[in-house]
Parts: C-alpha cells; sequence; structure tokens
C-alpha cells in the first residue's frame, strides 16, 4: 500500500509551533515523517512582503516559502543536470 503524501501545511504549521533552538543561523530542527524542519528568519520588511503574497494566493507564508524554496531547488538540479 503506498503512503499518502506530506500534508505540507501541516507541516509548516508544525513547524511554526516547534520550540527555536539556540543557533541562530542555522536551525535545522524536528523531522514529521520524511520531511525536515527548518527555521527561517527575515526582516521584518520581508515578513510583511511574504504575508501579504501568501494571502493573495490564499495560502500560508509558510507554504509559499516551502514552494518556492522547492522551485528553486529544482532549477538548481537542472542547472546541474540531475
Amino acid at each position: 500500500m503506498e503512503e499518502p503524501l506530506p500534508d505540507e501545511e501541516l507541516v509548516s504549521y508544525l513547524a511554526a509551533l516547534a520550540p527555536e533552538t539556540t543557533d541562530a543561523e542555522t536551525t535545522a530542527g524536528t523531522s514529521f515523517g520524511n520531511a525536515q524542519v527548518y527555521q527561517l528568519r527575515l526582516q521584518l520588511m520581508a515578513n510583511e512582503q511574504l504575508k501579504e503574497l501568501a494571502a493573495e494566493r490564499q495560502t500560508s507564508p509558510q507554504a509559499l516559502a516551502t514552494e518556492w524554496v522547492m522551485q528553486r531547488l529544482e532549477w538548481e538540479a537542472r542547472q546541474r543536470g540531475y
């Protein structure tokens, strides 16, 4: 039987609830299923812009940021010929 795909918004929500770590630069956090949680610190203006764009797209800021990271990783892989 095939495992269902993880709910990206639920993973993002749980990541937002995860406690902060002491490392301010990179914070590899808790794993949920086959997903790894990372904290992302944005400047106030960037955070507001992300919120506005997510609201326009009727999604969460976390889901939008995740989508962008995944798109960039796919682009990087294509550039390397993977």
